[in-house]
């Protein structure tokens, strides 16, 4: 083979690869300048994990059946060390195997205490690993409740909080950071394209009927006294991203949020560890909260309980993709769809009342479905 036939075939190679999500083209960049193996080899010399140790190049995450799987093949794999274990110092898999989850050391606002332990300033609670899926370019919230202001930042606080080390420089993180908005990370062309400047995605008309039915439950429309389903998902899943309240969602959520609350934590279906949090209010009024998890009132220490954007609230997740990145919800509760429209169901029942909103099996099927096409 000639050199200019070796150079067609290696093109033809590298462009039939970019369909498949491969990094083609300026992203090859970051491959030669360390990037990629700083993701996905690089443990810093803490104790094993490597940036894609927690965060898979499949679905951005990992699930129960992934750790299980691993545990499987490797019971030291470094996802179970430190905060992969049942207690923070690497004995015990039990809840790495039910939920997925890692513990995660929260530091408390200075208007915030632990009625049962006052002098802590701090809190752990079991959290899951968000996905990178869609995230790095996209979504300028990171982390569950907001606490990091940029993707460096975020690196170094994983690195030093969950793969225990402090060796590491601003130039590795910039390039890991760069390399998480590079192409891997997105679920669809259309998503990459969206992120250097490209048109926002459009929700898809469905092909099934069943998914026709269940697009409207994700479209922003008017409020319709005649059919109160419709548009009810996209009173939060709203925006380019759909991950915003939109202008029609009720008092006292109004729109542009990106923090709310679905009765995660107050349901605790992953029957986690409560504790009472003692708020000191502005006015030195206290308000004592029982909770699994606050969310972003550990972010903010507002403990305003009307409010659906601080107490036991979380980020507002993209839709797009989601197919890819079960578990769901903070505490991974929900392993499938299917349990999350099962949570919503009742969501609505309970916010709803007296005039419950009630969810027909049909509509959960529809609704998967419907969601299954959001690549």
């Amino acid at each position: 083979m000639s050199i200019k036939s070796l150079c067609l075939f290696i093109a033809a190679g590298v462009f039939s690869l970019a369909g498949a999500g491969v990094l083609v083209g300026d992203d090859d960049y970051y491959l030669f300048h360390g990037g990629r193996k700083l993701f996905e080899r690089e443990t810093f010399g803490g104790n094993g994990r490597t940036c894609e140790t927690c965060h898979s190049g499949s679905t951005g995450t990992v699930s129960p059946a992934e750790a299980r799987r691993r545990f499987h093949i490797n019971k030291h794999d470094p996802l179970f060390v430190h905060d992969g274990s049942d207690d923070g110092f690497g004995h015990g898999v039990e809840r790495m195997m039910k939920d997925a989850t890692i513990l995660v050391k929260i530091d408390l606002p200075p208007n915030v205490s632990l009625a049962d332990d006052p002098a802590a300033r701090s809190v752990v609670v079991p959290r899951g690993i968000p996905t990178t899926l869609n995230t790095p370019a996209l979504d300028q919230v990171l982390m569950l409740d907001g606490r990091e202001p940029d993707l460096m930042t975020q690196a170094k606080s994983a690195i030093r909080n969950h793969a225990q080390s402090e060796f590491v420089s601003n130039a590795e993180l910039q390039r890991i950071a760069d390399f998480e908005r590079s192409s891997q990370f997105f679920s669809s062309p259309a998503l990459r394209r969206f992120a250097h400047g490209g048109p926002a995605p459009e929700l898809p008309g469905g092909y099934t009927e069943s998914e026709k039915r269940g697009r409207r439950f994700f479209v922003d429309t008017v409020p319709d006294p005649t059919d109160p389903k419709a548009g009810i998902c996209a009173i939060c899943h709203s925006g380019a991203m759909l991950n915003v309240t939109n202008k029609f969602a009720p008092p006292p959520i109004h729109a542009g949020l990106r923090f709310q609350t679905v009765l995660v934590s107050e349901l605790n279906k992953a029957e986690n560890p409560v504790h009472e949090f003692v708020f000191t209010n502005p006015d030195g009024s206290k308000t004592t909260i029982k909770s699994p998890d606050p969310g972003r009132a550990l972010i903010t220490g507002q403990s305003q309980t009307g409010a659906f954007d601080n107490v036991n609230a979380f980020k507002i997740p993209t839709l797009w993709g989601v197919r890819d990145t079960a578990p769901y919800f903070h505490d991974n509760s929900a392993k499938t769809m299917e349990d999350v429209v099962e949570h919503y169901a009742e969501f609505f029942k309970i916010v709803t009342a007296p005039n419950s909103l009630i969810l027909t099996e049909q509509d959960k099927k529809d609704m998967v479905a419907y969601m299954k096409l959001l690549n």
